[in-house]
Formats: C-alpha cells, structure tokens, sequence
C-alpha cells in the first residue's frame, strides 16, 4: 500500500519503521528537516519537510494516489486540517492519532475513518492488568469502542465442561461478546468454536467484547463452580 504519514515523532516514526519492514510504500511529513533526515537514514522511507496542512506539501507527497493518510502529530489542530485535505484529495482510509477526545466530533465530521486515543489505550491496558490480570488484551478495534482478549480457562471454573451455545444463552453473560477462537494446550489444537464444542479447564480462549464489558467477562469466564 501507499502510506503517508503526517508526523515523524514516536508514534510516526515508529509506525513508519513498520510499515517499511512490511513492504510498504511509505511518505513520511514532518516540520523538522532534522528528524525528516534521521528517519530516512535510519529507515529507508521518504521523507519531506514541510507542514501537512498545507495542500502544496501534500501534494509533492503524492498524496491522490495514498491507499491509507495517518496524521500522527501531536497536535490536534495539525492532525484536523490535515485529515480535512487528504479527505479532500479522495484518500479512502484516514487515520488519527487523538490527543484531546473534545475533537472527536470534528474529526468524524472530516470524513475520519479511524480515531486511535493512545493515553486511553495505554490507561485502559494498565486497568486490565491490575483489575483482571487473568485476561490479556490483544488489540482494540473499532475505534476503541471494543477489543480483543485472551482468557485461560482456570480449575474448577464455571464454564468448565459447558458447550459455547450453553454459555451464550446465560443471562450473565454479556451479550456484547463473542468467541472467535480457542486453543487446547494439551492437544495442541486452535478450534474455530461453535455452538457444540465444549470449553474445558486451560483452555484459552480468544474473543471480542465491547470495552466497557470485559469485567463482566473476565468474571464470568474465570468464576469458580459454586
């Protein structure tokens, strides 16, 4: 794909050195001449110098032809003008970096397709880790509005010889969730789970919850047998 990235800092810079070593194609603004040097030398990516809200510098980075624009800056204001004129040069698939969610309004209503709030992200992993320590965030998705979790089934625990449409249909658990996956450690086996398999103890489990849901999951999934 064709990347261009507005903001060649820590979460631009670093997100280009991925996307290179993924074969990428990949265009890289910043205001900073040094740093625009340093990335290119360190990376291989193009870089220009320039300023992301103005649509000369977006064009010189071919901007028409980009499959993905990531304003990755740490400004609100910046990342908004600039996701404004790629939206504006037709680009499909916009990406922000939001600092300050007061701009989340005015980012959907510049055609923003995707909204990444990296404080809550990382605040939110820290919750899990000190609350449900038993549950692993994977990643998050739809714009932060739920995410993905791995839960190991422990001893003696509830769902424990119980068929995935048994624990579906209980009234607590959580209807905004769903199972995509489990893995068997003691066969070595990765099953796609339907409503006759059975969940046994150790089992991992991988599945999709609404954000706010995931304590009401973890209890659910990790409670013992009464």
């Amino acid at each position: 794909m064709y990347i261009v990235i507005a903001g060649g800092g820590m979460v631009g810079g670093t997100l280009a050195r991925k996307l290179v070593c993924n074969k990428h194609d990949v265009i890289v603004i910043d205001k900073d001449k040094e740093l625009c040097d340093s990335l290119y030398a360190d990376t291989g990516a193009i870089t220009i110098h320039g300023n992301t809200s103005n649509t000369d510098t977006l064009e010189e980075a071919e901007i028409k032809k980009a499959d993905v624009f990531v304003a990755a800056t740490g400004n609100d204001t910046d990342n908004l003008a600039s996701s404004i004129l790629a939206r504006s040069f037709g680009v499909p698939e916009i990406i922000v970096r939001v600092r300050n969610s007061a701009y989340e309004k005015a980012y959907k209503l510049a055609g923003v397709t995707s909204m990444i709030n990296l404080a809550d992200l990382v605040i939110n992993q820290m919750i899990v880790q000190i609350e449900k320590p038993k549950v692993k965030k994977i990643m998050t998705i739809a714009g932060g509005k739920a995410d993905i979790y791995s839960v190991v089934v422990p001893q003696k625990a509830y769902i424990a010889g119980k068929k995935i449409e048994v624990i579906g249909k209980d009234p607590n658990f959580p209807p905004k969730c769903i199972f995509i996956s489990m893995y068997n450690k003691s066969t070595d086996e990765l099953l796609i789970p339907r409503g006759k398999h059975i969940i046994n103890e150790g089992d991992e489990l991988f599945l999709i919850s609404a954000a706010d849901d995931i304590g009401k999951v973890a209890d659910f999934l990790t409670r013992a047998k009464k």
